[in-house]
């Protein structure tokens, strides 16, 4: 009998020298889910032209198969700056943010995505997490800086991780988004390779690693995932505009 390809796992696990206290996951489109072609089969995301109801089902999935300790607080994402401090309370709706940080435990921060980058932060003694969502727009405009200047624990003292994003080789931008990207600082330009006339490959990883370092954070992990190429992820690049978005979530245990 010939041998079982080996199943690709359903989950990401940030591989990551977190403290046990820190727990962190990232989904992916494979989960067994309600969403319908072209959405198939987990997408989280509310605003993406799928039914609403399912892809509020599919966020009751997510929190009873993982045994959340509590619903996601999920964010009304803009590409901006804006951070929030989220502790216990339910707040209204989704608050538009684009990063969000808690020292209370079982408060699950969420953020989705669909070729932007994830960020994952966790003071290194578990006291304090935070996740950020991080594409082009949201990078030029400081979120990393607007949230890692918010926390209690300083950057030497963070530990972070870059999750599932859309790859150097597959991300191709124009000349005003580089620009804007490199008016931040001069070393971006390593974060850029020519490619046809007037574009660049943008490797998002090496603008967030160049960004945390920057800001004290030198423990940062990940960053090796595409999302384009990884059939395991939506991808707004590869599917267009019906495509679903993934979540990447982290909470402190109690």
């Amino acid at each position: 009998m010939p041998p079982t390809a080996p199943t690709p796992p359903l989950v990401v696990v940030p591989d990551w020298p977190a403290p046990p206290a820190v727990r962190a996951f990232t989904t992916t489109r494979w989960l067994p889910g309600l969403s319908q072609p072209p959405y198939d089969a987990f997408n989280l995301g509310l605003r993406t032209g799928e039914d609403e109801a399912t892809v509020r089902a599919n966020r009751a999935l997510l929190e009873r198969a993982f045994a959340l300790p509590a619903a996601p607080r999920w964010l009304h994402q803009v590409h901006g700056d804006r951070s929030l401090r989220l502790t216990e309370e339910i707040l209204d709706g989704e608050p538009q943010a684009d990063a969000a940080f808690t020292t209370r435990p079982g408060v699950v921060l969420a953020i989705l995505t669909a070729d932007c980058l994830p960020i994952l932060l966790a003071a290194d003694d578990g006291a304090e997490v935070a996740a950020i969502h991080a594409g082009w727009r949201g990078l030029a405009a400081g979120v990393i800086e607007s949230c890692v200047r918010r926390l209690r624990t300083p950057g030497a003292r963070l530990i972070a991780w870059l999750g599932p994003a859309i790859g150097a080789r597959s991300y191709e931008v124009g000349a005003e988004v580089r620009e804007r990207l490199l008016a931040h600082a001069a070393e971006a330009e390593a974060a850029f390779a020519p490619s046809r006339s007037g574009h660049w490959w943008c490797d998002l990883s090496v603008l967030a690693r160049q960004r945390l370092v920057a800001l004290g954070v030198r423990r940062v992990h990940g960053g090796d995932f595409d999302t384009f190429g990884d059939a395991r992820f939506y991808s707004h690049r590869r599917d267009g505009a019906r495509s679903g978005r993934f979540a990447t979530l982290i909470w402190r245990a109690a």
